[in-house]
């Protein structure tokens, strides 16, 4: 071990907001509304309240997904939420989202509000009749992944992420202990994917939206920096799959969808149109901002 101190906990802990690295700010350990603000709502059935982190990604591209099979009805807004400002702390935003996590999702035809990725996923697949299998098992098996995801992902960002990318401190035993767990996270996918095209079968569906953001981005070497320390490219199954599906043009169009980082032309603040992807992103506002 290569930690040069003992953390001893105290007796009863207590909260302290200047301690956690660069994302401290934005984590508290109560829950609530911290100001009042009303949330934007456009004119779409679909208002999407989010940020292009891989949980915000999932949303854009199932939506995107689903427009580009003609369903017009998925049409959306799709308003940005800067969580290192604290947005997701308004009253508006936790009355949609009590938990205050991006993405979240208000549906006007219902008057649904849908908090938490996978259960938006599952939601549009279920409203729209798309990317979720209606033969029993094959959507028993899609399912399996979709969960599958929702409870590994969080070693992925909330673990190895964090603690190699973003803590303001280098550990080696948390940083030893979450990428033993990815990596058996991936040699799980390269697996399964060597026997499948697809998550759970020859089709692509939500699992596949779900997982894509998080894996797909980590083995095309997008995340965290952290492709050559992961050996990425020795995931040969995962990372056809994962390039198979960035090749989807919705795919090219919803990751892009609320990111505020990265190349200017891969940026698409706030999406209200689909006319906003050849004029809105921000390499051509910023270029209409020089002129």
């Amino acid at each position: 071990m290569s930690d040069t101190h003992q953390y001893e906990p105290p007796r009863v802990w207590t909260w302290d907001a200047e301690n956690g690295g660069e994302w401290a700010k934005t984590n508290r350990p109560i829950a609530g509304a911290t100001h009042n603000a009303t949330l934007p709502h456009g004119t779409h059935p679909l208002q999407i309240y989010s940020l292009a982190t891989p949980n915000g990604q999932k949303v854009t591209i199932m939506a995107e997904e689903l427009l580009a099979l003609g369903e017009t009805g998925a049409e959306y807004d799709a308003h940005l939420i800067r969580i290192g400002e604290g947005d997701q702390f308004s009253s508006g935003f936790v009355e949609i989202n009590p938990n205050s996590k991006i993405p979240a999702l208000f549906d006007a035809d219902t008057g649904s509000r849908v908090f938490e990725s996978g259960a938006i996923l599952l939601y549009l697949a279920e409203k729209f009749g798309h990317f979720l299998p209606k033969d029993p098992a094959a959507r028993t098996e899609v399912l399996n992944w979709l969960f599958w995801l929702q409870g590994s992902a969080p070693y992925l960002g909330g673990g190895f992420g964090h603690f190699y990318a973003y803590a303001p401190e280098k550990f080696e035993y948390p940083i030893n202990r979450f990428t033993m767990e990815v990596k058996r996270q991936l040699d799980v996918l390269d697996r399964e994917l060597a026997e499948h095209r697809y998550l759970g079968g020859d089709e692509y569906s939500i699992a596949d939206i779900a997982t894509w953001p998080w894996y797909g981005n980590l083995v095309l070497g997008e995340a965290y920096g952290a492709g050559e320390f992961l050996q990425v490219e020795s995931y040969k199954n995962v990372r056809r799959w994962a390039n198979e599906i960035l090749a989807r043009p919705a795919v090219q169009r919803g990751r892009i969808v609320n990111r505020t980082s990265g190349k200017p032309s891969e940026q698409l603040h706030e999406r209200h149109d689909a006319s906003d992807f050849d004029l809105r992103t921000q390499d051509k506002l910023d270029t209409k901002t020089s002129v």
